[in-house]
């Protein structure tokens, strides 16, 4: 299953990705990114830890006003295209 990068403060995603089998890294740093598939973040601040700079080449979710569940279909949908 693919490696999905989660912002820190968003564990109820972590948690609803995991139970989805997806194998999840905290992303603490920039670098922490490098290997995921794709990546959830909060959209608190704009363009956090310089992911949306091409750091991976799969998708970048803005986690802002969306569910748990909402956040797993969506990479469900960009990830198995």
């Amino acid at each position: 299953m693919a490696k999905i990068g989660v912002e820190q403060s968003l564990t109820d995603v972590q948690q609803a990705l995991q139970e989805k089998g997806y194998q999840v890294v905290q992303l603490k740093q920039e670098s922490d990114a490098k290997d995921c598939d794709a990546c959830v973040v909060t959209g608190l601040d704009n363009n956090v830890m310089g992911i949306a700079n091409t750091v991976i080449k799969g998708p970048v979710i803005e986690a802002s006003g969306l569910t748990a569940e909402q956040i797993c279909q969506e990479l469900d949908n960009r990830i198995n295209q």
